[in-house]
């Protein structure tokens, strides 16, 4: 049995602050066991990624108590954060690094964007979470080499759906990359039809912006609702009442609610930025299943949203629209209020893209190789 030592945030299980990437990391360690490694785990409590000095002595700790040659994999929201730790430790460790989201892409600070840089660039192996985090990691610090291992997902039961699939649902913390205002003015200019829409997400993460986004939706006649950080049973069960997952993000690597909500036959509306694409994917048209796809252009289905890179005889389930539109995304949600027939067509995409859906088994399998090769 191999060993792997693996560096988590503090609060990776806490279930008031739920995030994608520690439910990633949570998932991993668990299906890396079952592939035959002795995965030792530890947490280090910190305001990750702005530890302070407290916390950076501990993770100084941790790493000079590890064997030489250790297999090291750290989350890149430690990692990242403090690379006068991460790089010398690098020089005599394995490392490797998981980026659930560049630095800088969550609040814009430079400085630490540069700490990524060093500690990224003295990684035996970088490791993100789409192709599009691949290559915006690639560019952002000159890397070479980048690899995936995208997340999967847990299956779970259809939704059934509303027949005027006016149950809207957004699943993230309420900041300001997730762009909730930008949902909310969309929202404003769909009030003549009938809809419902729950925030399922930290309202504690920037309390300055979450109360200018409730604030705002306080005057769409009392249907926003704030469920707070939703995990488990209470999630599973948001999900399944909702007709439609929204997610308006300026960033995402990935976008694993995109999953999340396909997995239960959920469509999607999104924003078109980083993996979420990747995420939404797409399947072959009704029509053309079991057909081989034709030449003849005029006779090719049309995608549902925009056909960034996608062939004419595949449909998404769901539909993509620039970030920071509200116009856009307002249009894309009047679209689906509007027609039955758009909702049975995304649905039944939905429902498709269900089917080829990755579990985490075969992510623990990507990470588990790229492990190996060190």
């Amino acid at each position: 049995m191999r060993d792997l030592h693996v560096v988590l945030p503090g609060g990776v299980d806490n279930p008031v602050s739920p995030s994608g990437g520690n439910l990633y990391d949570r998932r991993a360690c668990q299906h890396l066991a079952g592939l035959g490694w002795r995965v030792v785990e530890h947490a280090v409590d910190g305001a990750w990624p702005r530890p302070g000095a407290t916390a950076t002595a501990r993770l100084a700790k941790l790493l000079s108590a590890l064997p030489d040659g250790a297999l090291t994999l750290l989350d890149g929201l430690v990692a990242c954060a403090a690379p006068e730790v991460v790089v010398p430790a690098a020089a005599r460790l394995r490392v490797a690094v998981l980026v659930h989201l560049p630095l800088v892409d969550e609040g814009g600070d430079t400085d630490l964007d540069a700490c990524e840089r060093a500690t990224l660039r003295s990684a035996a192996a970088v490791i993100a979470t789409s192709g599009g985090a691949a290559r915006r990691l690639a560019a952002l610090h000159d890397l070479d080499g980048v690899r995936v291992a995208a997340p999967g997902v847990d299956g779970a039961p259809l939704s059934a759906g509303t027949a005027d699939g006016g149950r809207l649902l957004c699943v993230a913390a309420v900041t300001p990359r997730k762009a909730q205002d930008v949902l909310v003015a969309a929202l404003a200019t769909v009030g003549d039809l009938p809809w419902s829409c729950t925030f399922a997400g930290s309202l504690d993460r920037d309390p300055a912006y979450a109360s200018r986004v409730m604030a705002a939706a306080a005057e769409l006649d009392g249907r926003v609702t704030f469920a707070g950080p939703l995990a488990g049973a209470a999630l599973d069960a948001a999900y399944s009442e909702a007709d439609l997952l929204v997610l308006p993000s300026h960033a995402e690597t990935y976008g694993m609610v995109v999953t999340e909500a396909l997995a239960r036959g959920v469509p999607v509306v999104a924003t078109a930025v980083g993996g979420v694409p990747e995420a939404l994917g797409a399947v072959p048209a009704p029509e053309m299943a079991g057909r081989a796809p034709t030449t003849d252009r005029s006779k090719r289905p049309p995608a549902a949203g925009p056909a960034i890179g996608l062939a004419a005889d595949l449909v998404r389930p769901g539909i993509l629209v620039p970030p920071g539109d509200p116009e856009a995304l307002g249009d894309a949600l009047r679209r689906w209020l509007e027609s039955g027939e758009l909702r049975d067509r995304l649905r039944t995409a939905a429902r498709a893209r269900r089917s080829t859906l990755d579990g985490w088994d075969t992510t623990a399998r990507a990470l588990s190789g790229i492990l190996a090769a060190l």
